[in-house]
């Protein structure tokens, strides 16, 4: 009779399919996964009526360490990651302090993750006026790619980068092997449309709106598009608002482009009606969108043309989300940044049946395709023998209200609160041990590094 560590018995496993299994972990990995499995453990779990997802992986989180732990930092972000489900983040190389933009920033980061960092983590690097020739030190510590923005960051220290810059990257990017991710609005347009609007004393939520518009988007995935394909890079666009951007990029596709792109839960639950009954809690970049423009994501979704999603997870202390409501309002002063990490998870099942999505391809966009796209080793965002027991166990029909009283944020404030979900997690297991069960954090930091396969 085999013997394991942990058994999780009759959970509902999430792959791409529904099937009641059991998993036998043995040395933190999944060493048996049948139904009717025969063995003993030194632990089992009864995890009937639950669904078992792979753990959350979340390509696009800001957790700001070093430098600006007061506005987050790896305790408290990882802790709260968990909560929702998670097991694997990669952290934007902005708005540490120092951004990790060389070799040595990227060791203080690392440092400070490997201290705190409940889950395991991944690090980006960062392409900005400048450093190019720091990229390749940062490739070779196992950056999962490098970030741009090619419209202002709203971080002093972490400017955009310019056509000459981007393309150079991209080109040193390519050479490198790695992968390069865009923030796609176009700086000519957005920073017009500001300044003019700010001139004219026209500063309320629609006037931000209006200074972002969707073709500032569009233009800018073109362009970063004709880049890619020029330079044999590969591309990752982040945050797509609208449809029209994954059908410039299906297209780009089609031609050859390699190219990948994500979308983010506040796209796909939040519409610009909810940024101006909110205010600043749901203010970010892109801006959130019209109606139609979020039915046209979902459809994007469905038909299987967006290939992660990611929280951009992006906190700020509450006095810089209340410049909004001083003498004189001026929203274009207030942080662009949602705090959301802790239930993307949730958010997605208690949306996933209203709009025809199954559980299995939530999965897919929350674990498997990013462990695909990023060329993650084998071990992580699959449920199979082999793998890391990385796993989100859910109650995929308990519901329960977001209270802020529940946060695990450093700052406990979010668009989403008051809101019901349906599909609590109850358990986040890492490498085969409990992180997070029924509510409370069950471990100390237990976060590794994990570095692509180039």
């Amino acid at each position: 009779m085999a013997q394991f560590d942990l058994i999780i018995r009759d959970g509902t496993v999430v792959r791409d399919t529904e099937e009641m299994l059991d998993i036998g972990i043995k040395d933190g990995c999944i060493a048996e996964l049948r139904a009717g499995l025969d063995g003993s453990a030194t632990e089992t779990l009864n995890a009937q009526g639950r669904h078992i997802f792979p753990g959350v992986i979340d390509s696009h989180v800001h957790f700001n360490e070093p430098g600006r732990t007061e506005w987050e930092g790896f305790e408290t972000g990882s802790r709260a990651f968990a909560a929702g489900g998670g097991t694997l983040f990669f952290d934007m190389p902005l708005n540490a302090h120092p951004p990790t933009l060389d070799g040595a920033s990227f060791d203080l980061k690392l440092g400070a993750a490997q201290k705190s960092s409940l889950v395991d983590f991944g690090l980006w690097g960062g392409l900005v006026p400048g450093n190019l020739g720091s990229m390749q030190e940062l490739a070779e510590r196992g950056v999962v790619g490098f970030k741009a923005f090619m419209s202002n960051s709203g971080i002093e220290d972490f400017p955009r980068a310019d056509d000459r810059t981007l393309r150079r990257g991209m080109e040193k990017a390519a050479a490198l092997n790695k992968l390069v991710a865009v923030h796609a609005e176009s700086e000519e347009t957005t920073s017009k449309l500001a300044q003019e609007a700010v001139a004219a004393g026209r500063t309320t939520v629609r006037d931000y709106l209006n200074s972002r518009p969707l073709e500032a988007e569009l233009v800018a995935i073109q362009k970063a598009l004709s880049m890619a394909g020029e330079t044999k890079c590969r591309l990752h666009i982040v945050h797509v608002s609208c449809g029209e951007g994954i059908a410039l990029i299906a297209s780009a596709q089609k031609l050859g482009v390699d190219v990948s792109c994500e979308t983010c839960p506040h796209y796909l639950l939040l519409t610009e009606d909810d940024m101006e009954k909110i205010g600043a809690l749901a203010k970010c970049a892109p801006p959130l969108r019209p109606k139609n423009a979020q039915d046209s994501l979902w459809e994007c979704v469905k038909a299987g043309e967006i290939d992660t999603l990611g929280s951009d997870h992006s906190p700020s202390p509450p006095e810089m989300k209340e410049a909004v409501l001083s003498s004189r309002p001026n929203f274009f002063k207030v942080w662009g940044g949602i705090s959301g990490v802790q239930h993307t998870l949730p958010l997605l099942t208690t949306e996933a049946p209203s709009r025809g999505l199954e559980l299995s391809r939530v999965s897919k966009l929350l674990s498997t395709n990013v462990a695909e796209r990023f060329r993650l080793p084998r071990n992580k965002g699959r449920i199979e023998i082999g793998a890391h027991a990385d796993f989100a166990i859910v109650d995929v029909k308990q519901t329960f209200d977001v209270r802020l009283d529940h946060l695990l944020y450093h700052h406990k404030h979010t668009p989403y609160a008051g809101r019901r979900l349906t599909g609590k997690v109850r358990q986040t297991i890492l490498r085969g041990k409990s992180v997070f069960k029924d509510g409370r954090v069950v471990s100390e930091p237990r976060g590794q590094l994990v570095k692509p396969i180039d």
